[in-house]
């Protein structure tokens, strides 16, 4: 309870969600004494796989027995998941003062909610120096409350793609504009360029950072995986190469998230044994992220079918979660709920004769999103009925469905959330 009144404190001191600019929080963070300047920082940009680079990173470094401390958003299911001191999840009541303290220095300026919670996790990591902290960036970069950073280990570029158009001018809804957002303002260190859905992109990742005095490591040119049908996959880098075992996480795309997470670790000089690597990999935690949804109440309802629940939200998700579809030879039965600042029929063009139903839904406590009639109706794809239904209970238990079919629920993090709590 304490924790909430908080948060709804906080969220009332700015009147809109989000505001780029750096001015607030480098303010809050000096009367903080720029605890995140002292910190060793691995900062994680792009549009897909953040989060998942920094899970592998963060099973490698345990399997190492070295500590880190995690920043990501948006949280899934609780706001503690944001805050990771020391390997472990801040528990609420800690989280509460942390926050509370940090809400009497600020003395009610303005500020938005996501500023205030990361100048807090830099705050509340400066107890843990030695530690690595993985910071996930958040909208864009140039003007995200995470680039106030005076030097980090390095810069990982995941996967970037056309997301959050609405923020950007009509006139600049581009991808070179948002990767010049993402990409032109990254600290000289180590910069990393994760596997990219074209050449094109990647070459225009190559030409913003060109001037960028870091090593570069870029996929391909530096490093580089190898798919094995044999349950193991290659990875090779200018240390050697590596023969490792398949992740405990679904779809091949992991394998470029895990590649980019070995390959920032591996120029860091950490001593970090090829052994450690393997272990580490089998070892990821990975949420809402083609998770299977292997007991609870969801499954028992879907009986002898296989319940997924992914938290895509944007076309190049999309096409990385339609591509994994493919190779499942059977039917599969979407349940989609989407914020509705998404483009939601390139959304859903990727997945063309790749599902045998819709059924569009409620999100529930997201004031931002579509309604479940509004997307129903909006949605196109030749061939298919498209259905709606109140709530994910209403929409599993409409299917007809034959046993070993899949049930897919996605379109949104929030919605991923909402699914794991209800589970």
């Amino acid at each position: 309870m304490k924790l909430q009144k908080i948060i709804e404190r906080l969220q009332k001191l700015h009147p809109r969600e989000i505001d780029l600019s750096l001015g607030r929080i480098k303010n809050l963070c000096k009367k903080l004494n720029n605890p995140q300047d002292s910190l060793n920082c691995i900062s994680v940009v792009g549009t897909n796989g953040k989060y998942s680079t920094i899970q592998a990173i963060r099973a490698i470094l345990n399997e190492a027995n070295i500590n880190c401390n995690i920043y990501t958003s948006p949280h899934i299911q609780k706001i503690t998941e944001r805050f990771i001191y020391n390997n472990n999840e801040i528990e609420e009541d800690k989280l509460a003062n942390l926050l509370s303290e940090v809400e009497e220095i600020n003395n009610k300026e303005p500020i938005t909610f996501f500023e205030i919670l990361t100048a807090a996790f830099f705050y509340g990591a400066k107890k843990y120096l030695n530690n690595i902290t993985l910071i996930e960036t958040g909208l864009f970069y140039r003007f995200d409350a995470t680039n106030i950073l005076k030097n980090n280990l390095a810069s990982i570029i995941t996967t970037i793609g056309l997301d959050h158009l609405d923020w950007l001018p009509k006139n600049a809804q581009t991808i070179d504009k948002i990767i010049y957002e993402k990409t032109s303002s990254l600290l000289n260190s180590n910069i990393v360029v994760s596997k990219q859905s074209s050449k094109d992109i990647l070459n225009k990742i190559k030409s913003s950072i060109k001037n960028n005095m870091s090593k570069k490591i870029i996929f391909d040119d530096n490093f580089t995986f190898l798919i094995n049908e044999n349950n193991f996959f290659y990875y090779e880098d200018e240390f050697g190469s590596l023969k490792l075992p398949y992740p405990n996480l679904i779809g091949d795309f992991q394998l470029s998230n895990i590649s980019t997470a070995i390959a920032t670790l591996r120029n860091l000089n950490l001593n970090i044994s090829d052994e450690q690597v393997k272990k580490g990999i089998t070892k990821i935690k990975s949420v809402a992220r083609l998770q299977e949804i292997k007991k609870g109440k969801l499954k028992n309802l879907v009986k002898n079918n296989k319940l997924f629940v992914d938290g895509s939200h944007n076309s190049l998700g999309a096409k990385v979660l339609a591509d994994y579809l493919d190779t499942l030879d059977c039917k599969k039965h979407m349940i989609l709920g989407m914020m509705a600042n998404k483009d939601h029929n390139a959304y859903l063009s990727h997945f063309k004769n790749k599902i045998s139903s819709l059924t569009t839904i409620d999100i529930p406590n997201q004031k931002s999103a579509i309604g479940r009639n509004k997307l129903r109706n909006k949605l196109k794809l030749d061939g298919l009925e498209i259905n709606s239904k109140p709530t994910i209970k209403d929409a599993i238990s409409s299917l007809t469905i034959k046993d070993g079919e899949i049930i897919l629920i996605t379109g949104s993090l929030y919605l991923a959330g909402e699914v794991l709590n209800l589970n």
